[in-house]
Formats: structure tokens, sequence, C-alpha cells
């Protein structure tokens, strides 16, 4: 195995670990979030739709994710990186979602842009579960909710 097949199999499973992580921890203040609704008047209307919008803008960043994850396994598979990466790019082009570039990009850049959107989801995460954790403790006025 290369180097840029071992880098591009690193970020593989890099971005599939983060982004089910990431995904399931969205997912927590969405399932307990309707049980707590009753106990205490549990979140103001706008207040749970703003943590809503949170939760779902990780679940889509952890589906981009994940196909992100896949691509790279998909260039990975490749001899070289010139031809993983024009696998990638041709896959794209034939799923309308990229148009045909003069000159392809190589696989640092597309990693750093894959960690940006990384970046993102933690920012938008850590936003929700604090949301989330603000509407814990005022709905418990300061007590321990058991």
């Amino acid at each position: 195995m290369t180097q840029w097949n071992a880098a591009a199999s690193t970020a593989a499973r890099n971005l599939g670990r983060n982004s089910i992580f990431c995904g399931l921890a969205a997912l927590l203040p969405l399932i307990t979030g309707p049980i707590a609704v009753g106990y205490r008047g549990f979140v103001p209307s706008l207040g749970w739709l703003l943590m809503l919008v949170f939760c779902v803008l990780v679940l889509a960043l952890a589906v981009h994710l994940l196909f992100d994850s896949l691509l790279f396994r998909l260039a990975s598979s490749h001899e070289t990186e010139v031809a993983g990466l024009a696998a990638v790019d041709d896959l794209l082009s034939r799923m309308k979602l990229r148009k045909p570039e003069k000159t392809p990009t190589c696989l640092e850049k597309r990693i750093a842009g894959s960690r940006r959107i990384v970046w993102r989801q933690r920012f938008a995460l850590a936003a929700c579960l604090v949301i989330f954790a603000i509407f814990l403790f005022d709905a418990s006025d300061g007590l321990p909710l058991c």
C-alpha cells in the first residue's frame, strides 16, 4: 500500500467514525427531548425548534461525510493517486454533483475540505448539546432530574 492509499484509507475510516459518532450524539436530544416534554414544561417551542435545526444540520453533515468517506475508499482502491482521484471526479460528474475540472484537486486539499466539514459538524453538535443542557437545567430549576 502506497502512502497516498494509506492516507485516503485513513481519511475514509476517520470520516466514517466521526459521522456515525456525531450522528448518534445528535439523535440523543431528539429522542429524549419529546420524552422530557411533559416534565415541568421542558422546552419552549422556539427553543425546541432551534435545537431541532442544529440536530438536523448535524445529521445532514453526517450523511455528507459518509458519502465523502465512500469517495475516499473509492480513490484508495486504485493503483495511483491520479487514477483514484480521476475515478472520484468521474463519479461526481456522472452524478451531476460537480462539473469536470481541468486540473484535478490533490488528495490533501480534498482531505482538508472534509476536515472543514467535520469542524462545522462538531460546532453544530456542540450548539445542539449546549441548548439541550440549558433546557434540562431550566426545566429542573437547578435541581437534579431524578
